[in-house]
């Protein structure tokens, strides 16, 4: 079929559908909302939702599946369509299938790059016409109900489902061959598979020399540990492409798997510069300035985090502990004190939020030689998080807060139960570097470099030896003995790997032996805690994909694809 090129010719596709479809308008005016909801009618839409606040967005967009969200940049509660269209992504509250238009009338560079780089389906500039509206919306509504099928697959994680149907799509004379290219790329890079990505990449780079290509070809490269090749792609499509912002968070994550952290926070703060209100970024540019005791930069960029998420649901604790911490590192204690004040305040009622308050209480305290106020503030934190624990709560707290408990603790005389708390920290994050790093700098900083090095090994060997038994006994043939092995190894160190392992050794007895439900239960527990730490990561695709055939193989409902929210963000405890 060939694509059609008129709104009219859209518009007859699309006529019976249109009645069907709900839509979503965001403004603060009731008569812009007005304006928009008349143009919708004149397209046969009427199922109109309303809404003036991102406070009223998340409740209706958690209440009812939207397939067109128009909204205005500005928002009534002081914050922008940028935030609340990140907020929506981040939290998974939108389908894929859903039309996301901007509507501006800002003019600004950064701010029409800030909003491109979010990638919404279209943004329109104030003023437009009814027929302006009406032709970008009409295409973009085509070009996800020609895709609708694979973007409910990628919804529901079924990567490989994905791939099928993009091969499918592919094969139609659509209009939309280089979209669905792009797809298969990205499904190939997510599934495991660079090799033949990068295949792809080069298939579309032969034809036109288009930035998402270049930078699927880096990223498969860097799968494949050419990491020289792929700084070289990233560094000549930020030098040929300067306002395509994902090349330098690339280009940044390059340079610092290869070990060279300046040059990555470098990376990063360029494209801050152009692109200052993307929160995520912000607080990419304050950890490796971190790292690399550019305090004073990871000030600035922790303060804009804290600005940009305060009273959203993204608004997280480590974002107040990020930015007091280095506040200390400053020396600037009184500094401290407020943003301490601050997160109780906006936190009152949660555990985690006191731990966290009590944590810095005590830094500051034994910052400025007051150990007898640190030590009361450790102590108290400790009993809280001991009884987050208890009760089941203890994921609330991020390991970046623990090991600022445990830096407490080291700060205060309390070794032990620093070493507690960071054995398992460092067990849970052993292949993540920046939380490696996080434990050498506390040690460090408190003149115990070698005990830390001497702990980080042992957590190491025994990790090694922990997941080296489960290994085997599979080896061996002992499937059973594997799966209580690799299940005891998830339980007592939760970290992505051995929950991974534990999903694949339980789905492989299973499919062997037949469905047990009980087990399965077990295992899709721990997919979906692997899921929560790290959703896109190679490894847990892999283990999902594996859940997803066996289900299918035993006519069992497979669960949705999901991710449960983030340790940190605003849930109370």
């Amino acid at each position: 079929m060939t694509t059609p090129e008129t709104t009219a010719e859209l518009l007859q596709k699309l006529s019976k559908d249109l009645a069907r479809k709900r839509a979503l308008l965001i403004d603060r005016y009731p008569n812009a909302r007005s304006s928009l909801r008349i143009m919708l009618s004149a397209l046969g839409v009427t199922a109109v939702h309303n809404a003036g606040t991102s406070a009223e967005v998340l409740r209706q967009v958690r209440g009812h599946h939207f397939d067109i969200i128009l909204s205005d940049y500005q928002l009534e509660d002081g914050r922008d369509g940028q935030q609340l269209l990140e907020e929506l992504r981040q939290q998974r509250l939108v389908a894929l299938s859903t039309v996301f238009m901007l509507i501006t009338s800002e003019r600004a560079y950064h701010n029409v790059v800030s909003i491109a780089e979010l990638a919404p389906d279209d943004y329109l500039i104030k003023p437009f016409t009814a027929d302006e509206l009406h032709g970008r919306l009409v295409r973009a509504l085509y070009k996800k109900q020609f895709f609708a099928q694979l973007y409910e697959h990628l919804d529901n994680g079924a990567f490989a489902d994905a791939l099928t149907t993009c091969e499918r799509l592919i094969g139609q004379d659509s209009g939309f061959l280089f979209d669905a290219l792009r797809l298969k790329g990205e499904i190939l890079n997510v599934l495991g598979r660079p090799a033949e990505a990068q295949a792809v990449y080069e298939q579309v780079l032969a034809q036109r020399m288009v930035p998402w290509a270049r930078i699927g070809l880096a990223m498969a490269l860097r799968s494949q540990q050419q990491l020289g090749e792929a700084e070289a792609v990233g560094q000549a499509l930020v030098d040929d492409f300067p306002e395509f912002l994902a090349a330098y968070d690339f280009l940044a994550e390059v340079r610092e798997e290869m070990g060279k952290l300046p040059e990555a926070q470098e990376t990063l703060q360029s494209a801050a510069l152009i692109s200052p209100n993307n929160s995520a970024r912000q607080r990419m540019v304050g950890d490796v300035a971190a790292r690399n005791m550019d305090f004073r930069t990871a000030e600035k960029a922790y303060g804009k985090v804290l600005e940009r998420r305060r009273g959203s649901s993204l608004n997280n604790i480590d974002d107040y502990s990020n930015l007091a911490r280095v506040m200390l590192d400053l020396g600037h204690t009184q500094g401290a004190r407020r943003i301490t004040d601050e997160l109780r305040r906006d936190w009152r009622g949660s555990k985690q939020g006191e731990l966290a308050a009590l944590v810095m209480e005590g830094l500051c305290a034994d910052k400025e030689g007051d150990r007898t106020r640190a030590r009361l503030a450790v102590e108290k934190a400790l009993v809280l998080h001991d009884a987050l624990r208890e009760e089941g709560k203890g994921a609330l707290v991020s390991s970046k807060l623990a090991l600022d408990l445990a830096h407490a603790c080291l700060a205060t005389g309390d070794e032990e139960s620093a070493q507690e708390v960071v054995r398992r920290v460092a067990a849970e994050n052993h292949e993540n570097r920046a939380m490696i790093a996080q434990i050498e700098s506390i040690y460090a900083k408190t003149g115990k470099e070698e005990n830390g090095q001497a702990l980080l090994a042992q957590v190491g060997k025994e990790i090694v030896e922990l997941n080296n038994r489960g290994v085997l006994a599979a080896r061996s043939g002992d499937l059973e003995g594997s799966v209580q092995l690799l299940m005891e190894a998830a339980e007592r160190v939760p970290n992505l790997q051995f929950l991974v392992n534990a999903t694949k050794a339980i789905f492989t007895l299973i499919e062997l032996k037949g469905w047990n439900p009980a087990l399965a239960k077990r295992g899709l527990g721990y997919l979906q805690m692997a899921q929560d730490k790290d959703m896109r990561n190679a490894k847990v695709i892999s283990a999902r994909e594996m859940y997803q055939r066996v289900s299918r193989k035993y006519g069992v409902t497979v669960v949705p694809f999901s991710s449960s929210r983030n340790a940190g963000e605003k849930s109370r405890a």
